[in-house]
């Protein structure tokens, strides 16, 4: 299971089609994980920062995963006018709240842009379970500039967050997680993990509600 994050120091290194198999490939097997254990590749939203690698996985490893609303926009793209270009050859499929088969949960969460995913799923830090919420999109990159259709796309993504609260609140979330480092304080966190002992994740911020996600 892999996410399109850029997480990591202040390069903010994104994943595009020539620095994908360095970042995703190279990174898992860092830390002694093997590509070819791969199953799905879930990306959060279909920007040319976040889809970097999709077809070189797939076409290695497994299918791809994404929501048509994003797909058509992914798929149109010219080639050479996009780093995102490489993915109009991939499959996709949808699920919503599908823990079945990806052993998470997938929410649709519109706004950032129209097929946004996000996620609520456990990792384990030290041997006990903890629960994430990540947004997969996040900042006002969608037409706001006008009462129509600003108004209209700011409700959208209001919605969504408001979704994601109620998903991480059922879930118990203590970590939130969003799709680019600056608006989680990644960054900081990283670098905090080092001197961490045996004190609380830096990662964990309590249980997570309305007031978490709207900020």
């Amino acid at each position: 299971m892999g996410f399109d994050d850029e997480r990591g120091d202040h390069s903010h290194r994104q994943i595009f089609p020539y620095n994908s198999e360095e970042l995703i490939v190279g990174g898992m097997q860092k830390v002694g994980l093997d590509p070819k254990n791969i199953k799905y590749v879930l990306i959060s939203h279909a920007h040319s920062d976040h889809i970097g690698g999709a077809e070189m996985l797939q076409a290695r490893y497994g299918p791809t995963s994404s929501w048509r609303a994003d797909w058509d926009s992914v798929a149109s793209i010219r080639t050479g006018t996009d780093h995102g270009a490489e993915t109009r050859h991939c499959r996709h499929r949808r699920h919503e709240g599908d823990a079945r088969h990806y052993k998470r949960d997938i929410w649709l969460t519109p706004g950032h842009t129209p097929g946004t995913l996000s996620y609520t799923f456990t990792v384990l830090d030290r041997g006990r379970p903890v629960n994430v919420a990540y947004s997969g999109g996040t900042a006002f990159n969608f037409v706001n500039n006008t009462p129509d259709p600003g108004i209209k796309n700011f409700q959208i993504y209001i919605d969504s967050q408001q979704k994601m609260a109620e998903r991480a609140a059922a879930t118990r979330a203590t970590v939130l997680l969003a799709n680019h480092s600056e608006f989680d304080n990644a960054v900081n966190k990283n670098r905090m993990l080092a001197g961490r002992g045996s004190g609380p994740h830096p990662y964990e911020i309590g249980l997570i509600g309305s007031s978490a996600i709207s900020r």
